[in-house]
């Protein structure tokens, strides 16, 4: 929760507005509502004299940076985790092309992208719409 800057009506001051929970046992029943500075409890939230809280503007929209674009759309993926020989189960990542144990970001000279067609599940080729379980995929 943020603090709450109030202009105490008792004391005068720009002090910090402070929630105390009031239980009954072990039973919440409400909030006292008072000055930090001087203790004066308020009755309703809607009579604290709240202070503005609005920050100063001191950048303006052309003081921002361009947007970076560290890889275009060609570079998005000469990584093994985009290649279209990544194979990839519970217990390790391989390379179908070269069969060797791989990590999702090497890289290699062999690199073949991935088309749209095999980012799918590859038994959904197999099973045809069906999933694992035999039922329709959505």
């Amino acid at each position: 929760m943020a603090a709450a800057m109030i202009q105490c009506p008792a004391c005068g001051e720009e002090t910090f507005l402070r929630r105390e929970p009031v239980y009954d046992g072990f039973v919440r029943t409400g909030e006292t509502l008072s000055c930090v500075g001087c203790g004066h409890v308020f009755a309703r939230e809607a009579e604290i004299p709240f202070v503005s809280m609005e920050r100063p503007k001191v950048f303006s929209d052309a003081d921002r940076s361009k947007k970076v674009e560290v890889f275009t759309s060609s570079d998005r993926g000469h990584t093994c985790r985009h290649c279209r020989h990544y194979v990839t189960n519970p217990f390790v990542q391989r390379c179908g092309l070269h069969q060797i144990e791989v990590q999702a970001t090497d890289c290699c000279p062999d690199f073949s992208v991935k088309t749209e067609d095999e980012e799918d599940d590859p038994l959904s080729k197999l099973l045809g719409k069906k999933g694992h379980s035999g039922h329709e995929q959505p």
